[in-house]
């Protein structure tokens, strides 16, 4: 278990112990204040706000939400964050801003408010948080700068957090005796086959579009067939034997996927699902809850789930939002409470009953969730294989990741031979680290 999640618990426990008559009614001192959040329009916080005044009417605390589309939310907060004293008083942020707003020095760090006995819940349980969500979304200045390690310190929760699943047409499957696929091989082996079986649909699903998009999407696979951007001194590996594998992996799957997989996002890779376009779709949890949606489906009832498949190890992906206090909030202890509410057990499951993306394994087990969405606990599952270092999240990634998007899409799109483009961006890619000066320390 990791450290935030094992100090926090043992520290709330502890301080249990000493809190005293201040449990009373911990939110009585705040009773009146109005705080102001900024979240995203997601799924997930479309769930929050079926929930939310729930939480004035326990407490007595107002909350009004700016609720923004994501690029906007994200420029919004970059002015909002500098600013002597800003708007907000909780946010939403996804989980490379991470790296940017700590560099900057624009989050509170969490320690002082889980140590004090009148804010702690002492019920919060941090170790049912889910590890590989808390190390890729809260954590920072440990192993890399951005995960645990001896000197990590905690600037946010997750809350929105996704990981990779393997969706797939139960009744495609049936009708040709096709089995699951657990591999790599099987993946890509099934995502060819299933064309000629079932003439005028794709294999899966995936985004391809040039820049963040393709980028996005070989990153799904670099992770499980071995892969990393960087080794640990920071040198570019991406053009490596792994690299080159994801790659192939990324162009069978658009080859072999839906007329136009070219152009794809991931609006557009999920409607292809949807719309019974292709069998498969590999990518985020948080599109699940579409599947079912008969506005929105023409497959309701006929998907499957299963882990992201298993290359050189397991490694789904962890991305999507966690929740922080900025450095200028006005009412910071009264947002922690309403962080530590959100984010507790019992509205954990509140908000995945509603729709939301649970953060806790108690939730993904919860047997009522499970009635209401019996993936649930395939996800908790897949969870454990979560890697909280698929991506770097380093304040340069934005530059790298356009590149190796670029790169890709003329893959894809051109065929730009792989190893050509993946050493350009391995060599574009270690001048950006040497100008950003992580090199500054490195034998010359």
């Amino acid at each position: 278990m990791l450290k935030f999640a094992k100090g926090v618990a043992v520290s709330v426990a502890a301080l249990a112990m000493t809190a005293g008559t201040a449990w009373a009614n911990p939110y009585e001192p705040y009773e009146g204040t109005t705080l102001v959040v900024n979240f995203p329009a997601h799924p997930h916080y479309n769930a929050v706000m079926e929930v939310l005044p729930l939480f004035t009417e326990e407490t007595g605390i107002e909350v009004e939400v700016d609720l923004l589309q994501y690029m906007k939310m994200r420029e919004k907060q970059t002015l909002e964050l500098t600013k002597s004293g800003g708007d907000y008083d909780l946010i939403a942020y996804v989980v490379f801003s991470k790296a940017d707003y700590v560099y900057a020095d624009q989050l509170e760090n969490l320690a002082k408010y889980f140590m004090n006995p009148r804010l702690a819940d002492p019920n919060y349980d941090a170790a049912d948080l889910i590890d590989a969500y808390v190390e890729n979304i809260s954590s920072v200045g440990g192993t890399k700068g951005y995960l645990p390690g001896p000197l990590d310190s905690v600037y946010g929760i997750p809350f929105g957090s996704e990981t990779s699943i393997l969706g797939y047409r139960t009744d495609i499957f049936e009708k040709h005796g096709l089995e699951v696929p657990e591999t790599y091989d099987e993946l890509l082996d099934l995502a060819c086959q299933i064309p000629e079986l079932e003439p005028g649909m794709g294999g899966l699903s995936s985004r391809a579009a040039s820049g963040h998009h393709a980028s996005h999407a070989f990153l799904l696979h670099l992770a499980p067939l071995g892969g990393r951007i960087f080794d640990d001194q920071w040198t570019p590996i991406v053009n490596n034997e792994a690299g080159v594998a994801a790659a192939e992996a990324l162009k069978t799957i658009v080859d072999c996927g839906p007329e136009g997989a070219q152009t794809f996002g991931f609006a557009e890779a999920g409607a292809a699902f949807l719309q019974g376009r292709t069998a498969m779709f590999l990518d985020s949890t948080v599109f699940a809850g579409q599947v079912n949606d008969p506005s929105k489906s023409t497959v309701t009832g006929l998907v499957g789930w299963a882990p992201h498949p298993m290359g050189e190890r397991r490694g789904s992906q962890t991305g999507g939002f966690g929740i922080a206090i900025p450095k200028n909030a006005e009412n910071k202890e009264a947002a922690f409470l309403l962080m530590q509410w959100l984010t507790s057990k019992r509205v954990d499951k509140l908000i995945a009953l509603a729709g939301g993306n649970p953060s806790r394994y108690s939730t993904h087990l919860d047997p009522e969730v499970n009635e209401k969405f019996p993936h649930m606990a395939i996800f908790g599952e897949a969870l454990r294989h979560a890697d909280p270092d698929w991506r770097p999240i380093i304040p340069v990634w934005g530059k790298i990741n356009a590149d190796l998007g670029t790169a890709l899409s003329k893959v894809l799109t051109e065929d730009l031979d792989i190893q050509e483009a993946l050493d350009g961006v391995a060599e574009r890619t270690r001048v950006i680290m040497d100008e950003a000066g992580y090199y500054t320390w490195t034998e010359q």
